[in-house]
């Protein structure tokens, strides 16, 4: 459910509805109904500097799929609060969960209502005034950044703790308690081989998902830029390996608000991380490893090759 916010969130920012409504309430807002209240919302609308802009062509009804789009996106987020909250409180009650337990649950809990103020606090910024009237108003970057990695935490931290609720003993002492007890000795070693094969993988995967998170934060940046406009081309960009706008902004705001480098940063951590992916998969084969790490590794491969493809680039999305 978590990952259907996340997939929403990214159809909100792409039909370019994050900046429909120009106010915010933490327990959420009624959407307009009447003729008049339609066009009460499209007034405030209206007053905003992405509408006179960038959408001053727009219509009453073409406000509306912005609007809904950015409602429900608040909304199914409100939801999902409710949702993870009155279960944990009965069972919390019933005494179903333990004191380590009922800690993580609190800050997931604390952590999905902080989204919900990262996400408001990312959406000011791109109903503020640009610096440049011919600019396309868009919020912050950096704190499009934040957001998406807000979400990638409260995402990671829910996987985690259901694969601690599925499996309270680790993999690893699983396999050695297998291996001690087991009389036929071709039995045992190929237990422990499949033990050190997990620890090797756990110790690289961990340094692996570093990468990963990297990369997919880098995107924030492509996104929160509106970079993925520029340099439809791969692998050059534009005939060049290191466009000539490389360099065009001072400092360090230069890697992460300079459409030529974040898109190239972004191209890099890409590339890195499939050449890494595909690495670990040629070595492990060497390794003898549970098979559902074994499975694992073999769909991280496939999806990986699979999203850093070039079909994106080529777009101006």
């Amino acid at each position: 459910w978590v990952f259907s916010m996340v997939v929403l969130g990214g159809v909100t920012r792409l039909t370019r509805s994050g900046l429909s409504m120009t106010d915010w309430k933490f327990t959420g807002e009624k959407p307009p109904v009447t003729q008049v209240e339609w066009q009460q919302e499209f007034a405030k609308y209206q007053q905003s500097p992405e509408f006179r802009l960038a959408h001053s062509h727009m219509t009453l009804d073409d406000f509306k799929f912005i609007y809904y789009m950015e409602w429900a996106h608040r909304m199914w987020g409100r939801v999902l609060g409710v949702a993870f909250a009155v279960p944990a409180a009965y069972f919390a009650a019933r005494g179903y969960i333990t004191r380590p337990l009922a800690q993580r649950l609190g800050l997931l809990f604390v952590m999905g209502g902080a989204q919900g103020l990262v996400g408001w606090w990312m959406v000011r910024s791109g109903l503020q005034e640009p610096e440049n009237q011919h600019q396309v108003p868009r919020v912050s970057p950096y704190r499009l950044a934040a957001h998406l990695t807000s979400a990638f935490a409260i995402y990671t931290t829910l996987v985690w703790t259901t694969l601690d609720l599925a499996k309270p003993t680790p993999v690893v002492s699983i396999i050695l308690d297998k291996a001690a007890v087991a009389a036929n000795p071709v039995v045992r070693v190929a237990a422990r081989q499949q033990a050190a094969g997990a620890q090797w993988l756990r110790a690289r995967v961990l340094l692996l998902s570093l990468l990963v998170g990297i990369t997919a934060i880098s995107g924030a940046f492509v996104a929160g830029n509106d970079a993925g406009r520029a340099y439809n081309t791969f692998p050059l960009m534009n005939g060049q390996l290191i466009p000539d706008e490389y360099w065009s902004l001072p400092g360090l705001c230069n890697a992460f608000e300079n459409t030529a480098a974040v898109q190239l940063h972004h191209r890099g951590l890409a590339l890195s991380t499939l050449a890494a992916v595909s690495a670990m998969w040629l070595v492990s084969r060497k390794h003898s490893m549970p098979r559902p790490a074994r499975l694992a590794l073999d769909v991280m491969a496939a999806l990986t090759a699979a999203q850093v493809g070039c079909k994106t680039v080529l777009r101006p999305v």
